[in-house]
């Protein structure tokens, strides 16, 4: 059952199993008002066991870092936005992980990794990269890193 992701009233909608399950909805809801603000896109989520393929892609994308992620998943993404395709997985530990891949071979292409508040930093991640943090309304405060993508996906 995919979720229209409403910015403005923040729901744990398929994120209820999260220990921190506020904060991931707070976060997913700021990249929903992200996508309305700069595209007036709609960001809808789905199950993830709905969606394998969506995890292979970016499980093949992780593997350029030769990462794997522990948690469970439980929500997915993935659309095509002004010639980008993003795709976005949020996991039950508070991981959300969104793919900026361009569909221009010149465009910009990166992974990024965002931590809701009240999370550690997952074990696979921590040795690997600094998280810097932001604010949210929506979300309190927001650890975040990236890498950028060289290989074709």
């Amino acid at each position: 059952m995919s979720y229209q992701v409403d910015f403005k009233t923040v729901s744990e909608v398929g994120l209820a199993s999260s220990p921190v399950a506020p904060a991931l909805a707070g976060l997913r809801a700021n990249e929903a008002r992200y996508f309305w603000n700069k595209f007036k896109f709609t960001f809808v989520t789905e199950p993830a066991a709905d969606h394998p393929e969506i995890l292979a892609y970016v499980n093949d994308v992780l593997s350029e870092r030769e990462l794997e992620i522990a948690a469970k998943p439980l929500e997915v993404a993935q659309f095509e936005v002004e010639g980008t395709k993003w795709t976005y997985v949020f996991y039950e530990d508070g991981l959300s992980i969104n793919v900026m891949y361009s569909l221009d071979p010149e465009g910009k292409r990166a992974v990024g990794f965002k931590l809701s508040d009240g999370m550690e930093v997952p074990a696979e991640l921590a040795d690997k990269f600094k998280f810097a943090r932001q604010r949210s309304k929506l979300a309190g405060t927001i650890r975040g890193s990236y890498f950028k993508i060289k290989a074709e996906h």
